[in-house]
């Protein structure tokens, strides 16, 4: 954590959209900055300068999982580079075994799509798939204490929820499947980049995210950090040439598993976008996540505190600590009210009939409370 303050201002200058549109959707794509611009660039120019560059880029490749390691206070032999958290995902399922009275899957009603469909798709496979969700007086977290038992094999939960901004407790619910010996994915995909994440504090075995929000990077490149003392025991089926213990074998006569994390990598790796996922890994880090945690919790409370005097209901909890980057407000028509704001060059997204604010630390409260101007004028939308 630095004890220098960033100059916000001329982080702001970097993208370049910011001229002249508000924007708080990063929780669906980040904005491009001008360094990502300039790795497109550098990729352009390396294929117009040397057609191809597999040492180099197999080097660019081993860089950015370190990256990725760094971020999550993890080993690089935990970490493996994957096209998307689906993919992931994926890979982790085909890896387990739904017998020997462990045939249980337990997952929540916040999950992103692909952290369900492709659990329900297990029962193909034999598995059994509970969804919980808080109801009455029950906390998710008890809820998930009275689903989770003997025979379940994996806990599959989102850290910050798409829909609603809600955060869970992921340390807490890891600590408590694992006392029941059951395995636990997190998708980290709402959260990663907007605080600091330690795999030790969460003591999870899977944490999934990508770069395409707020990592500043490109669709089409994620991340799955698998815990050592778990990947040691899995056997992925879903896999690729990049999954070998010697990718440049190219043996074809036999599957021979990477002993670490890169077992769960698929084939050839999207180059272009190790180049923007390194632009923007590189501006998070300078950054600081302890410095973006701060400056998004400020512009999160600007929203919650608009929302309150308009008297706009929120979907995400009011407890600062129990929200992520983005702030859900109730509307019987949000998607009408994205359409309004856009009308006014400002971004943003709806689900689940919520409108959804996600600031990033490139915006400031200006962008807030413009956003509220036009919300004001169109209040009966949201009321």
């Amino acid at each position: 954590m630095t004890d220098i303050a960033p100059d916000w201002t001329a982080l702001r200058a970097r993208f370049p959209l910011l001229a002249d549109h508000g924007f708080i959707n990063s929780c669906s794509y980040g904005l491009m900055s001008t360094d990502v611009e300039a790795a497109w660039l550098r990729y352009i120019a390396d294929r117009n300068r040397h057609g191809s560059r597999w040492e180099a880029w197999v080097g660019q490749y081993e860089a950015l999982r370190a990256d990725f390691a760094a971020l999550l206070g993890a080993s690089p032999a935990e970490l493996a580079i994957t096209a998307s958290a689906s993919a992931g995902i994926n890979s982790v399922a085909s890896a387990l075994r739904f017998d020997q009275g462990r045939d249980g899957i337990v997952i929540t009603d916040l999950e992103f799509p692909t952290n369900a469909q492709i659990w329900f798709a297990q029962a193909a496979r034999g598995a059994r798939v509970a969804q919980v969700g808080a109801t009455g007086n029950a906390s998710m977290l008890e809820r998930l204490d009275e689903a989770i038992d003997a025979r379940t094999r994996i806990v599959a939960i989102t850290h910050v929820c798409y829909r609603n901004g809600e955060r869970l407790d992921v340390a807490a619910i890891a600590r408590m499947a694992k006392a029941k010996g059951a395995l636990v994915l997190v998708d980290g995909f709402q959260a990663i980049g907007t605080m600091p994440i330690d795999m030790r504090d969460i003591d999870c075995d899977f944490y999934v995210g990508g770069t395409l929000k707020y990592l500043l990077g490109t669709a089409g490149i994620a991340f799955l950090y698998a815990r050592a003392a778990t990947t040691a025991g899995l056997q992925p089926t879903a896999t690729g040439w990049f999954a070998q213990e010697n990718t440049h074998a190219m043996d074809h006569t036999a599957h021979r598993p990477a002993p670490d994390a890169r077992r769960f990598e698929a084939g050839t790796p999207p180059v272009p976008n190790i180049y923007a996922a390194a632009a923007g890994l590189n501006i998070v880090a300078k950054v600081g996540l302890h410095n973006i945690a701060q400056r998004i919790s400020r512009l999160t409370a600007r929203i919650a505190e608009q929302a309150h005097w308009l008297g706009i209901p929120m979907a995400t909890p009011d407890d600062p600590a129990r929200r992520g980057a983005m702030v859900a407000l109730r509307s019987h028509d949000a998607q009408a009210m994205v359409t309004a704001l856009h009308a006014a060059d400002i971004v943003t997204s709806s689900r689940d009939g919520n409108l959804r604010l996600s600031p990033h630390f490139y915006n400031e409260e200006s962008d807030i409370d413009k956003a509220f101007e036009v919300i004001s004028r169109h209040r009966a939308l949201m009321l």
